[in-house]
């Protein structure tokens, strides 16, 4: 995949309705702090277009990245922030569950795991939940660059069976540093992007 144009079309906060879009879409959720916004700039070419932050839970929108006119990469609310208090929490949860449900054209989630600790019960409520909505979760292990090599393996076990994967589920370990994963998951969107032409 070659992304060349990207643009942020659309910001939606707790009262927004959400855009009816024609072109496939696909998100990305996961706790607060597990580089998101990271990963979304590196498949993005981009360096800073979604914000990244030393702060924790600072996506408290759902922001819709048009790429190349073909996709949207969909960027959801951290979960799990425990700074936040427990009636944004809640309304941060009701966005995310709200988006899953009415989404006309989400076609996969990416669920971001940080490799180097277990899945937390956040995690994997939401693994089981994006299940029960009918999609095939893609798991991604983020900060791969801050485990040593020989513990991928052990790392990648322990992300499996906190989050009781369903056989065939996809975990890519992936580093917004070196960029080790990329080309793994433009895959997954150029396989996207082929079903939905």
């Amino acid at each position: 995949m070659v992304i060349k144009n990207v643009s942020l079309e659309t910001v939606c906060g707790v009262t927004s309705k959400l855009p009816e879009n024609l072109l496939p879409e696909v998100a990305f959720a996961g706790k607060s702090n597990v580089g998101k916004s990271s990963l979304i700039n590196a498949l993005m070419n981009r360096k800073s277009l979604a914000r990244t932050s030393s702060q924790p839970g600072k996506t408290q929108t759902i922001n819709y990245y048009n790429i190349n006119n073909a996709l949207y990469f969909v960027d959801l609310p951290g979960y799990g922030f425990a700074k936040a208090n427990e009636k944004v929490k809640a309304q941060w949860g009701r966005m995310v569950e709200n988006y899953l449900h009415k989404s006309k054209t989400l076609v996969k989630v990416f669920l971001l795991i940080d490799i180097r600790h277990a899945p937390s019960e956040n995690d994997r409520l939401m693994y089981q939940w994006i299940l029960r909505n009918h999609y095939q979760p893609v798991v991604i292990a983020t900060k791969l660059d801050k485990i040593k090599r020989s513990e991928l393996g052990r790392q990648e076990k322990l992300i499996a069976s906190g989050l009781q994967v369903v056989p065939g589920t996809v975990i890519i370990p992936f580093s917004a540093q070196t960029k080790q994963g990329r080309e793994e998951i433009y895959e997954v969107l150029d396989g996207i992007l082929e079903e939905n032409l």
